[in-house]
């Protein structure tokens, strides 16, 4: 049965996932802080943490490093440093991504509508870089009733003291 979920939510993951279509991030015009060429960014980022943040990629299911985790503290974007997630609020949305049902502060992320796969949801990116984090749903638990579905790569994690 355990082979049979797996295989299910891998075929249907970019229905509900936070997969999309791979596409530049406009930073045109000073609509982010931190704006940098995408040479700079490659520099910088790994191939793979390039591929989500800068161009809206997105990790297979079940494979990032935090989508188990559940130590306490901060997540931070992991292009730029800004805090965007605090473990209080990740829980397991069973889908393979880690998931949080708040932001740590509104201003600290930037919600897109992406009508990728036909129906409304929106992109999740840093305020500050304008890097791609994953997506937000409206499906996860009380209080908010949102379900943030951000990949592992898009994270640096700084524990507690």
């Amino acid at each position: 049965m355990k082979i049979f979920s797996i295989l299910l939510i891998t075929a249907l993951a970019p229905l509900w996932s936070c997969s999309q279509t791979p596409k530049a991030n406009d930073q045109s015009e000073g609509k982010y802080e931190i704006v940098k060429t995408e040479a700079e960014w490659k520099a910088q980022l790994s191939s793979e943490a390039y591929q989500v943040l800068r161009e809206k990629g997105t990790e297979r299911a079940f494979t990032g490093k935090y989508d188990g985790f559940k130590e306490k503290g901060i997540y931070h974007c992991a292009a730029c440093q800004l805090p965007v997630f605090d473990s209080a609020t990740k829980f397991d949305s069973g889908t393979g991504w880690p998931s949080y049902f708040d932001v740590l502060v509104d201003e600290n992320i930037r919600k897109i509508p992406d009508p990728s796969y036909g129906y409304a949801y929106d992109e999740v990116v840093c305020n500050r870089c304008g890097s791609h984090l994953g997506h937000v749903f409206e499906d996860g638990p009380k209080p908010t009733g949102l379900r943030y579905c951000i990949n592992s790569v898009s994270l640096d994690f700084v524990p507690a003291k």
